[in-house]
């Protein structure tokens, strides 16, 4: 396995030297041959994912999970759409930042240049492995992927496939490496491969995220699980309110930017039974604080783990609150700091919100969606 490991990182890192200074219709012509090889080949996608699916129910697998292993018609041709939009985004390589004289005459650019190798450590979500490639191709790196056992099938398609495109369309099948162990010895193996891989990116549970930020000799970028909230302020429109909970709730529960938490401000609690009714209409437990459960009396009393839990299933916590502030300290305690959102009318309400709120995404008047 270490060899084999190692020999893939190697032929990576051959490979992305070439990438590198590739031009960009050369790296688009690649990505529009993946996007293509995908709608063509999408029944050979399918079967495999099948087979991975059945695995799942076997192992009794939540259902959260298997949402996230399935791939449909409309998944794949959303796939291959998103490595068309990749495509059509500006090539980031060669793209001066910074510019300046010395006084002496001499000049200094700064200049985006690739990494080199990527290293993308991910649970069960196979479109990861083309999201992933197509965003090395376009910014001239290899990449070594490593997939969860649950969705191996599915992954070796996608890898055999996208190689098979890039190469058709001239470029080094190398460049995309699909590491075929899933043991936990691949993980540590990959994160052993100073000076052939250039950085780790780990995407997957928070046991996954922190064994590789507190174990790999490579750099890591590292990402987050998605516990997301919603402040409902008292400034809120009601029918807005509801269509955004509804969305960021229920669209996809089984993904990291699904809502997990409701706070709402006490002024609004006059509507809060309707909101939690059509949550539950919708299909959705409501775990409520005592104020809620007092409101809603269908309602499940949370505990703390709710208020820590990353559902990613059709579950979600609703807190009442004092105020504004207190959304903010509940934020700051339970986020994972991936997606939250508020919902104000009230523009000094929002921006206060958007202000302390520490999260790679915060949205007013917007599912974290």
């Amino acid at each position: 396995m270490e060899s084999n490991i190692k020999a893939i990182a190697s032929a990576a890192k051959k490979a992305s030297l070439a990438l590198a200074v590739a031009s960009s219709d050369e790296k688009n012509r690649a990505l529009e041959a993946i996007a293509q090889s995908l709608t063509d080949k999408t029944d050979r996608i399918l079967e495999a994912n099948r087979v991975d699916v059945e695995n799942a129910e076997k192992n009794n697998t939540p259902a959260a999970m298997i949402d996230r292993l399935s791939l449909t018609k409309e998944r794949i041709s959303g796939i291959a759409e998103g490595v068309r939009q990749v495509a059509a985004l500006p090539d980031p390589v060669g793209e001066v930042i910074e510019e300046f004289v010395r006084p002496n005459g001499l000049v200094i650019t700064k200049v985006r240049v690739p990494l080199g190798v990527l290293g993308m450590i991910y649970e069960a979500r196979p479109n990861v492995t083309v999201d992933a490639a197509a965003l090395a191709v376009k910014s001239g790196n290899g990449i070594v992927l490593r997939g969860s056992g649950s969705a191996i099938n599915s992954n070796r398609a996608l890898a055999e496939i996208m190689k098979e495109a890039i190469t058709g369309a001239g470029m080094c099948a190398d460049s995309i490496g699909l590491v075929d162990s899933t043991s936990h010895e691949s993980v540590n193996e990959m994160m052993a491969q100073r000076g052939l891989i250039d950085l780790i990116i780990p995407r997957g549970g928070a046991g996954l995220i922190r064994n590789v930020v507190e174990n790999s000799r490579v750099p890591v970028l590292e990402t987050g699980v998605g516990n997301c909230h919603i402040y409902i302020d008292k400034a809120a429109n009601y029918d807005m309110a509801e269509k955004i909970v509804i969305n960021a709730k229920t669209n996809r529960p089984s993904v990291c930017n699904a809502a997990e938490t409701i706070l709402i401000h006490k002024e609004w609690e006059d509507r809060l039974p309707a909101l939690c009714r059509a949550l539950r209409d919708a299909g959705v437990t409501v775990h409520g604080c005592e104020r809620t459960c007092e409101l809603a009396d269908f309602a499940v009393p949370a505990v703390q783990k709710d208020y820590e839990e990353e559902y990613l299933s059709l579950d979600i916590a609703v807190k009442v609150v004092d105020s504004i502030d207190e959304a903010i300290a509940h934020i700051r305690e339970y986020s994972s700091h991936h997606t939250e959102a508020v919902i104000t009318n009230d523009e000094s309400a929002a921006q206060k919100f958007m202000a302390e709120i520490d999260s790679a995404c915060i949205n007013h008047n917007a599912s974290t969606r």
